[in-house]
């Protein structure tokens, strides 16, 4: 049995090593669960991960903790025919080793439930990460690209469905390569180009808009505000936490901004997407100094993301109008 990781890899550690002791973590008895936050870099993470384990495990399933609503990343299930599940249908009495990919344990509280025995990540390491198995790389730009390496090393050629996926999960978590990468990213993304459909990836790119989501472009047009260089939005009760993001992502384009911070009410929860195209400020530092103290809250230099519960910051900020002068608030206060 693989000793328990309480710290990822030493930079030292070639990709050889870490094949080999990945593989030492599983059986071929095992049943391998795979949870995932659903998105099309964990989704096609997960998928290479399961290729990797191919006949070195009894079987891998894949579970999501999240409803997948946005329409591209909808088009991207469909198109590839992405086999996995929500959470609510797992039998946790059938499942022997877990493992989660492009997380940690402490990114949500659904993932607390479980005993991870394989950690693969990108994102800042946090706290609560030992395990038999434990890869973090915050400084590659997509978890896809760390599975790629894992599937190359191991001599695994994807399929042409595979790459697709991998493919369009560093397309995105890099967001073209404008947010920071490293060469990894790019060596990763140039060989995937081989073997992926890119007329599939086109297709779900241009599902991203659709009608239902015009309204929602409306009310954060409605809703701006500008803060030096910053773009300010909340949108008040959203059904969906994903409008957020691309709302984000899409008012960063405008020219006179280096910001964009969208807000929204989700689950009894405020949800705070921060996007950021300059040089000298850090925007998970950022969403960890405004919310940090409420809920969890961080991510990378160009794109992060706070969730603090409405309990925490008091009953009296459940209206749109208080919400939006509590976030400019946090706001103006690590301006000064």
């Amino acid at each position: 049995m693989t000793p328990v990781m309480d710290h990822p890899f030493p930079k030292s550690t070639t990709i050889s090593e870490k094949c080999r002791r990945l593989l030492e973590a599983v059986s071929p008895e095992d049943h391998l669960a795979v949870i995932i936050n659903a998105d099309p870099d964990s989704m096609a993470s997960a998928m290479a991960l399961k290729r990797f384990f191919w006949r070195r495990v009894r079987r891998t399933l894949i579970y999501r903790i999240n409803a997948v609503q946005r329409a591209d990343n909808l088009a991207l299930i469909r198109l590839l025919k992405i086999d996995h599940q929500h959470i609510r249908k797992l039998d946790s009495s059938r499942i022997t080793k877990w493992a989660i990919v492009d997380s940690q344990p402490h990114h949500d509280e659904q993932f607390g439930k479980y005993r991870f025995d394989i950690i693969i990540d990108h994102h800042p390491a946090g706290p609560d990460y030992s395990a038999q198995f434990v890869d973090i790389r915050e400084e590659y730009g997509a978890n896809s690209t760390i599975m790629t390496e894992y599937l190359r090393a191991s001599g695994i050629k994807p399929s042409p469905k595979l790459a697709t996926a991998l493919f369009y999960g560093i397309k995105t978590d890099t967001d073209n390569f404008i947010r920071p990468t490293l060469s990894n990213d790019v060596n990763a993304f140039r060989y995937l180009y081989t073997y992926a459909n890119i007329n599939i990836i086109k297709k779900i790119e241009s599902s991203e808009i659709t009608k239902k989501t015009l309204g929602s472009f409306r009310k954060a047009m409605d809703n701006l505000t500008f803060f030096k260089d910053m773009a300010i939005i909340h949108m008040g009760k959203v059904s969906n936490p994903d409008i957020l993001v691309i709302i984000a992502d899409f008012f960063l384009k405008l020219a006179e901004v280096s910001w964009c911070i969208v807000s929204g009410i989700y689950a009894q929860k405020l949800v705070v997407i921060f996007r950021n195209a300059g040089f000298r400020r850090d925007a998970g530092r950022m969403a960890s100094k405004m919310f940090g103290q409420w809920g969890p809250a961080g991510g990378h230099k160009s794109a992060a993301r706070a969730e603090i519960p409405l309990q925490e910051i008091g009953s009296g900020q459940e209206g749109a109008l208080d919400i939006k002068q509590f976030v400019l608030g946090r706001l103006k206060s690590l301006s000064r």
